[in-house]
């Protein structure tokens, strides 16, 4: 059971929302705002994303950010960002190939070696991952594994990610850093 039912919802929407657009895709980055407060503050966009109030109360809307850094993985550009309040929380979307545990010793240190011998390993897989956090400290996570690229075969759950949701919590607690500050309606998923 999740911690918050809310935050696993719009973790999932967005799962199933870019698994529409296949594979070998970017990664995204989402603000999550209220629902019910998105349609009183913002009516007219709550309007355009056919978004009308009361049975989306204690939702989220995910909205999709715009101007992440090209080039720069997602990885690296969280360290720069922080929310303003208005945003409840926050999920990324990033696609990794994996390796079994027992191949750990077998992977080189150099990166770039690394990335070669992850690509030729015959028991690699191609994981899309979809973390999602709040501000209040909730966490939820979608896993699609390109071999099993089906909705039933979806993994989730509070902790599968658990790197990629320590980057997302900061990016609510870290104040120092210099803000890469995105308005919510810059785009939508």
């Amino acid at each position: 059971m999740p911690e918050d039912p809310a935050l696993a919802a719009a973790v999932l929407e967005i799962e199933a929302h870019v698994a529409q657009d296949g594979w070998d895709q970017p990664a995204r980055l989402y603000a999550l705002v209220d629902t019910a407060t998105l349609v009183a503050q913002e009516p007219a966009l709550a309007a355009a994303m056919s978004i009308d109030g009361p049975a989306d109360d204690g939702s989220f809307t995910s909205i999709e950010q715009e101007g992440l850094p090209p080039g720069q993985p997602l990885e690296e550009a969280l360290h720069t960002i922080a929310w303003p309040e208005s945003v409840s929380g926050c999920a990324a979307v990033i696609e990794r190939l994996v390796l079994p545990p027992d191949v750990d010793d077998d992977i080189p240190e150099d990166p770039t070696s690394a990335e070669l011998f992850a690509r030729e390993h015959p028991d690699r897989q191609e994981v899309r991952m979809v973390a999602g956090v709040t501000r209040a400290g909730a966490s939820y996570c979608a896993l699609r594994l390109r071999a099993h690229d089906d909705e039933q075969s979806v993994v989730n759950g509070t902790e599968l990610v658990p790197g990629l949701l320590d980057l997302l919590h900061a990016t609510f607690t870290d104040a120092s850093t210099d803000a890469f500050h995105e308005t919510p309606e810059q785009g939508q998923a």
